[in-house]
């Protein structure tokens, strides 16, 4: 029986995808398709796409500026045209909203059809964003039937979905990997402009329940109190049960302004090493940098 049978009466639930990428390294384990969503409830400093933050509200400012002519407003709305686009990014630059016009709305249906085309070659799929967590029915759907075809399935989340409360989305979800980017509440609202009680909860929660993959915490120049804070917290309550991802911050992608408060620079890899070194003596056992 082929992989999509069975479902032509569900219920078409959409989510707007930002982009596709058939082949990563960088998400999870091995080869794997690597699918980002759009929208995020944060608004973090350190962003490195943070025209994934926004939906597009349509002002049309992008379209004139499109070297090739792929965006046009229609009804109101802009429009992208992927046969004609470049992926020359001019629209994201233009954009002042952290957002962009480059989105799907996709349905499970047409979002399997371009995985099962690079199936033999990977070993599952990671979703990230933005954040992914905010179309929860969407993963829902679609992890069951990701299974179906012999794939592994992981989340990339900023903890912000309270998961002990929706413990739905983990059942066909091989596990998640978060990010705790500061253990200071003062420090983490200033970061990314939200509370980050529910993420320290599903730190918790997520070891617990056997779903943790991996922790990614970003070391900061010139915030020794805080990178101390963060790293000593995590280590304390991951130990050597799942990996943790101690990452260099880097100004690529970062919004200027944003680069002007954080740096312009990348983490010294020298003193990022400290937070690797700090992590394991801690007991994190599986921490290293990137």
């Amino acid at each position: 029986m082929p992989w999509t049978a069975g479902y032509s009466a569900m219920k078409k639930i959409t989510a707007p995808i930002n982009r596709i990428i058939p082949f990563s390294n960088v998400d999870g384990p091995s080869n794997r398709t690597a699918i980002f969503f759009q929208g995020c409830q944060f608004n973090c400093r350190f962003c490195h796409n943070p025209e994934t933050i926004h939906m597009c509200v349509h002002c049309g400012e992008c379209v004139e500026i499109c070297p090739v002519k792929a965006l046009s407003i229609q009804d109101g709305r802009v429009v992208w045209n992927k046969e004609l686009c470049v992926n020359c990014d001019t629209c994201i630059r233009t954009c002042t909203r952290s957002a962009s016009p480059k989105v799907t709305e996709m349905t499970v249906d047409e979002l399997l059809p371009q995985i099962e085309r690079v199936r033999p070659y990977i070993q599952g799929i990671t979703l990230s964003g933005g954040e992914c967590t905010i179309y929860k029915d969407f993963i829902i759907e679609l992890f069951p039937r990701v299974k179906e075809m012999g794939l592994t399935t992981l989340l990339d989340s900023n903890g912000s979905l309270d998961f002990e409360k929706n413990p739905e989305i983990l059942e066909y979800c091989d596990g998640v990997m978060l990010d705790v980017k500061a253990a200071d509440k003062d420090f983490h609202e200033w970061l990314v402009r939200h509370s980050n009680e529910t993420v320290l909860r599903n730190l918790e929660y997520l070891l617990r329940a056997g779903k943790l993959y991996e922790v990614r915490t970003i070391i900061f120049p010139g915030r020794d109190k805080d990178n101390t804070d963060t790293v000593s917290y995590v280590s304390r309550i991951i130990q050597d049960r799942c990996i943790y991802k101690i990452i260099r911050y880097r100004q690529f992608g970062v919004r200027e302004e944003q680069q002007r408060i954080l740096g312009d620079d990348t983490t010294d890899e020298a003193y990022a090493k400290t937070f690797v070194e700090l992590a394991r003596s801690l007991g994190a056992a599986k921490a290293y940098l990137v």
